[in-house]
């Protein structure tokens, strides 16, 4: 039992060092940092399927301290509370042997709950919304590129132009956040569900595996999804109703790119 409880002290201690190591690169590294962050869960997950979430809990822990002390306090616990969750409960359904797309939805969202999380922190922490500071971030970066197209010898007209239509962009960039977190959330699940199932089974682990893609079946559900999303965006629209609008229009998104299959389904029956 004590040899037990010093394996998972000792690997506990090292996975905490490898998820301080992988934010130190997040935050520091150009380019790869991107990829750092999004791999950063994946060490709280093999370490809670080989030995529980009491460990994983702790190494979670214990590697937002070191970080905090590391980097910027706010963001060490921004990290935390927006990529652990996930990977605890990715952990807990491959420890559980749930399903494959069971344990991903649940991810999923958790992903989701825990990144509206971290922004209503940083909010109440900032007084700053950070889906408004995403996009001023953009039109500071396209200012940059209109004043390299003046040096290139555009003409006013067409700079006027070029920037009526990223004024067009933003805006539907704004429209569109609560779908951009959804995406987010979906690629940072699906990236630590695909690794965290080759590491587990070369670890030697039995993982159940999503069906191939094109078994996929989404429920038809999706389509009455989609026609109500166009009557929303009627109302939304004539009516001046905007939450409606944004609403209907993520959803409308959404439900135009899942009913892809069901359509084709529908057709061939």
């Amino acid at each position: 039992m004590a040899d037990v409880k010093i394996k998972s002290m000792t690997e506990s201690g090292l996975l905490a060092a490898i998820t301080v190591i992988t934010a130190l690169i997040g935050v520091y590294v150009p380019l790869l940092g991107t990829i750092a962050i999004l791999l950063w869960p994946l060490p709280i997950l093999v370490l809670e399927v080989r030995h529980g979430m009491k460990w994983a809990l702790m190494s979670v822990l214990t590697a937002g301290i070191i970080m905090s002390i590391l980097i910027e306090p706010m963001a060490a616990i921004r990290m935390v509370i927006g990529f652990a969750p996930p990977a605890i409960a990715l952990g807990y359904g491959f420890r559980n042997q749930l399903p494959a797309a069971k344990n991903l939805m649940l991810s999923l969202v958790s992903a989701i709950i825990s990144m509206l999380i971290a922004m209503a922190m940083l909010f109440y922490v900032t007084e700053i919304n950070p889906f408004d500071m995403q996009v001023d971030m953009l039109k500071e970066s396209f200012d940059i590129t209109l004043s390299a197209y003046e040096t290139m010898g555009m003409t006013p007209e067409q700079i006027a132009e070029s920037k009526q239509q990223f004024d067009m962009a933003f805006n539907m960039i704004a429209l569109l956040m609560p779908l951009v977190i959804i995406c987010s959330g979906l690629i940072t699940t699906w990236i630590n569900f695909a690794i965290g199932t080759r590491v587990l089974r070369r670890l030697g682990y039995e993982v159940s595996s999503l069906p191939d893609f094109d078994d996929w079946h989404l429920p038809k559900v999706i389509l009455y999804l989609f026609a109500f999303s166009l009557i929303g965006l009627y109302w939304g629209s004539t009516r001046q109703i905007d939450l409606l609008y944004q609403v209907s229009l993520n959803v409308n998104i959404m439900a135009t790119f899942a009913g892809f299959d069901i359509a084709e389904n529908v057709l061939d029956s």
